[in-house]
C-alpha cells in the first residue's frame, strides 16, 4: 500500500515500537502478569470456599466487583461515543485520539464483564441465563446489550485498522513470520483502490452512527438495573443520563492519562501535542460541570424530599463518621479540581491536565462505590440483632486482589496492543498539521 510523505515518516518513526518489545515493556508486562496471578489465586479461594472470602453478605450483596463492572463498562461506552463523534465530524486533530478511544472501548468491554462473573456464586449455572432468560429482568437486557456492544466495538475497531494492517503487511517489518501472516490476513486484500476506500469509509460511517446510540442505550440499560428498583438512593428518573454522562466523563479522563503515558513511553510528543491535551481538557471541564449539576440535583432532591430511607442514605453520604470524607473526595477532586485546573491558563498544561484527569478517574471510581454500597447498607426494613458484618460492608483482600488484577489486565492489554499496532494511526495522517515537521513540538 502506498503512503504519502507524511504517512511514511510517521510510520518510520513508530516502526521500532512494533518491531521490538523492549525492556520497559517486558518489565511492565511481567509486573501486570504478577498481579493477575495474585488475582488468580484469590479467584481460586473464592471458588473453593465460596463468597464467604469476600465482604459480601445477605444484605450487601454487591461490592467491589459491581463497582468495577460499572466503571470499566462505562469506559467502553465512553470510548465508543468519543471515537464515533470524532470520526463522524471529521475532527482532524482527533485522529490519534480515535484510535486510543477504540482501544479503550475494546479492552474495557472485555475486562468489565469479568467482574460480573466474579459475582456469580454458581458458575455451573451460568448458562441458564441464556437457556432460561427472564425477559422482564434488566439483567437479561444488560447481558444482551453488552454482547451486542462487544461485537459492534470489535468490528468498529477492526474497520479502522484495515488500512494500517495493509501498511504493516507491505512494510517488510523485522518481525516473526507468524505476525506477518496475521497482518496479511487482517488486511483482507486491501490495496488502496478507490472502490475499497469507498466501501471502507461507508462501513466506518455506518458503524460510528450505530455505535453512538448503541452506547447510550446500553449505558441506560445498566442504569435501569438500579433506577427501576425501589431502593433508596437508586430509584431515580435521572439515572439514565447520569450514567451516560459519568461514563463519558471518566472515559475522557482515562483517554488523557493514556495519551500522556504513550507520549512519554514512545516519545510521541509531536503527535500527542499540547493542542490534544487542551482540547480534551476543555471537554473534561464541560463534562465536569454537567456531571456536577446532575450530582447536585440528585443529592438535593433526595435531601429536600425528606423521605425517611432516602434521608438515611444522604446522612450516610455526608456524615464524616460514615462516607462523608469519601463524598468530599469524589465531589471535590472528581468535579471541582478538573474545572479549576483547565479554567486557569497557567495550569492548562499537559502535566496538570493529566494529573487532574488521573485523580478524577479515581474519584469517579469512588463515586460508583458510593452509589452501590451505602444504599445496600440501608435496607427499607428495620434490622435487629444482626451481626455487624451483615450490615456494614468491608472489602476483603481477595476482592482487592481481583480488583487490582482487573486493572492490571486492562493495562496489560494496552501494553500488548501498542506493540501490535501503531498508537498513532499511520494511514489516517493525510493533513500536514499532523506531521512532526509541520507541528511545533509539545513542551514537556
Amino acid at each position: 500500500m502506498e503512503l504519502n510523505t507524511y504517512q511514511q515518516e510517521a510510520f518510520d518513526y513508530q516502526r521500532p515500537n512494533i518491531e521490538k518489545f523492549g525492556k520497559k515493556n517486558w518489565f511492565w508486562a511481567l509486573f501486570f502478569l504478577l498481579w493477575i496471578m495474585v488475582g488468580g489465586y484469590a479467584l481460586y479461594l473464592q471458588i473453593a470456599k465460596g463468597h464467604v472470602v469476600t465482604g459480601m453478605r445477605d444484605n450487601v450483596v454487591w461490592g467491589l466487583f459491581i463497582v468495577n463492572f460499572i466503571f470499566f463498562i462505562g469506559l467502553s461506552y465512553a470510548g465508543a461515543i468519543i471515537a464515533g463523534l470524532l470520526h463522524l465530524f471529521k475532527v482532524s486533530w482527533g485522529k490519534p485520539i480515535i484510535r486510543l478511544a477504540q482501544m479503550m472501548t475494546m479492552i474495557s468491554v472485555i475486562v468489565g464483564p469479568i467482574f460480573i462473573l466474579l459475582c456469580v456464586g454458581r458458575f455451573d449455572r451460568l448458562h441458564h441465563l441464556f437457556i432460561y432468560p427472564r425477559i422482564q429482568s434488566p439483567l437479561t437486557w444488560d447481558v444482551l446489550a453488552v454482547l451486542t456492544f462487544f461485537v459492534g466495538s470489535a468490528i468498529f475497531l477492526y474497520m479502522s485498522l484495515v488500512k494500517d494492517f495493509a501498511v504493516y503487511r507491505d512494510a517488510k517489518l523485522n518481525i516473526p513470520k507468524w505476525r506477518q501472516k496475521v497482518y496479511k490476513f487482517m488486511a483482507i486484500g486491501y490495496r488502496g483502490a478507490a472502490s475499497q476506500k469507498r466501501h471502507l469509509i461507508i462501513s466506518q460511517n455506518l458503524l460510528a452512527i450505530i455505535m453512538i446510540p448503541l452506547s447510550i442505550i446500553v449505558s441506560s440499560i445498566l442504569s435501569w438495573i438500579f433506577g427501576m428498583t425501589l431502593r433508596p438512593g437508586w430509584h431515580s428518573t435521572i439515572f439514565g443520563p447520569y450514567f451516560v454522562l459519568g461514563a463519558l466523563y471518566s472515559g475522557c479522563g482515562v483517554l488523557i492519562v493514556a495519551m500522556w503515558v504513550y507520549r512519554k513511553m514512545y516519545k510521541l510528543e509531536n503527535y500527542f501535542t499540547n493542542k490534544h491535551f487542551t482540547n480534551l481538557g476543555y471537554g473534561m471541564m464541560v463534562l465536569a460541570a454537567a456531571y456536577g449539576y446532575f450530582t447536585f440535583s440528585e443529592y438535593f432532591t433526595d435531601w429536600f424530599g425528606s423521605a425517611k430511607w432516602d434521608s438515611e442514605v444522604i446522612n450516610k453520604l455526608f456524615s464524616p463518621a460514615d462516607y462523608g470524607w469519601w463524598s468530599l473526595f469524589a465531589n471535590f477532586v472528581g468535579i471541582l479540581v478538573p474545572i479549576i485546573i483547565v479554567a486557569i491558563p497557567k495550569t492548562r498544561k499537559p502535566g496538570w491536565i493529566t494529573l487532574a484527569a488521573f485523580f478524577m478517574v479515581i474519584a469517579l471510581w469512588v463515586k460508583r462505590y458510593l452509589i452501590i454500597v451505602p444504599t445496600l447498607e440501608t435496607p427499607a426494613l428495620p434490622m435487629q440483632d444482626t451481626r455487624m458484618e451483615y450490615v456494614k460492608y468491608a472489602a476483603t483482600w481477595p476482592e482487592w486482589a481481583l480488583t487490582f488484577a482487573g486493572i492490571a489486565t486492562f493495562l496489560l492489554f494496552f501494553t500488548l496492543m501498542s506493540k501490535f499496532i501503531t498508537v498513532v494511526p499511520v494511514s489516517e495522517l493525510e493533513d500536514t498539521s499532523h506531521h512532526p515537521h509541520h507541528e511545533p513540538a509539545a513542551k514537556k
